[in-house]
C-alpha cells in the first residue's frame, strides 16, 4: 500500500510537489500504525524510516531527500541550504528552502501543520503551529524567513492542512488568556465550551487569521478535524482522553522539484 496524502488546490502549482500525508499506508502498528514519520517517538526506527522512505517516493525524492526537525513548539526557522544528518536536524518547528531536489516537512498529532511555496520565486516552507507556536509568531516568522530567500508575500500560497478543529478542542482559561492578552479581538476563535470555564478554541481560523493579516497571495484550510476521523489521522488530544500512551503523527511535506 502507497502512502495516502491529500493535497490542496493553491500548491498545485508547476515545480512544486507536497502532501499532506494521512495515517494511512505505512508499516507501523499498534499505535504508531501505520505511517507514523516522527522520528522522536518509541516507535521501530525501521518503521518510521520505512514510513518516512515512502512518504518521500510520494514526492518524487529519495528518502535522504526528506528533511526534517526536532520540534519544540517555538518559533525558530531552520534554512535548508544545504542536507543535514538526520542526527542533526536543528530544534526549530519551521523550515524553509531554495534547494530544488530535497523535500521540507514537519509532523504534527493535533497541531496545525502549514506548507508555504513562491513558485515563481521558488521558495518552499513548513512550519508546526500549535496554539503555543502560532501564538507565538511562527507563521510570521516562516514568512519572514522565506522573503529573506527572495519569496515576496503577496505570491505565496500558504495551506494549513489536517489538525484538531474547533468542535473537538475544548481549551482552559489558561490558553484563552494567553491568546487574549496579545489581542483582545481574538475572542471570536473561541466558542462557549460544554463545560464551565471552558471554551472551543478554532486552531485552524486562529492560524488562518495570522496568515492572512500578513498580506499572503492565498490562504486556505483543509477541512479535516484529526480528533474525529480516527481511522485516518493521529490525534494526541484523542490518545489523552483514551487514557495516555504513545501517539503516532502525520507528516505534511513539500518539495520543489528539479
Amino acid at each position: 500500500m502507497t502512502a495516502e496524502y491529500l493535497t490542496a488546490d493553491a500548491l498545485l502549482l508547476p515545480g512544486l510537489r507536497h502532501g499532506f500525508f494521512t495515517r494511512r499506508g505505512g508499516v507501523s502498528t499498534g499505535p504508531f500504525g501505520a505511517l507514523n514519520c516522527s522520528l522522536n517517538g518509541r516507535d521501530e526506527d525501521a518503521a518510521v524510516r520505512e514510513n518516512r522512505r515512502r512518504a518521500a517516493a510520494a514526492l518524487g525524492v529519495p528518502a535522504g531527500a526528506l528533511h526534517g526537525l526536532h520540534q519544540v513548539h517555538g518559533t525558530a526557522v531552520a534554512v535548508l541550504e544545504e542536507p543535514w544528518p538526520e542526527a542533526a536536524r536543528p530544534r526549530a518547528d519551521a523550515v524553509v528552502t531554495r534547494r530544488r531536489g530535497l523535500a521540507i516537512g514537519v509532523v504534527t498529532a493535533d497541531c496545525g501543520p502549514v506548507l508555504f511555496a513562491d513558485a515563481a520565486a521558488g521558495v518552499a516552507g513548513a512550519a508546526h503551529a500549535g496554539w503555543r507556536g502560532a501564538l507565538a509568531g511562527v507563521l510570521e516568522e516562516t514568512v519572514a524567513a522565506m522573503e529573506r530567500l527572495g519569496a515576496r508575500r503577496d505570491r505565496i500560497a500558504a495551506v494549513l492542512g489536517p489538525c484538531i478543529r474547533q468542535p473537538s478542542y475544548e481549551v482552559g482559561p489558561d490558553l484563552r488568556d494567553a491568546v487574549l492578552a496579545r489581542a483582545a479581538a481574538d475572542a471570536r476563535h473561541f466558542a462557549p465550551g460544554r463545560r464551565e470555564d471552558r471554551w472551543q478554541f478554532d486552531l485552524a481560523g486562529y492560524c488562518a487569521a495570522r496568515l492572512a493579516a500578513l498580506g499572503l497571495g492565498t490562504v486556505a484550510v483543509l477541512p479535516h478535524d484529526t480528533l474525529a476521523e480516527p481511522d485516518r489521522f493521529f490525534s494526541y488530544r484523542a490518545a489523552t482522553l483514551a487514557g495516555g500512551g504513545p501517539v503516532g503523527h502525520q507528516l505534511s511535506a513539500i518539495a520543489l522539484a528539479t
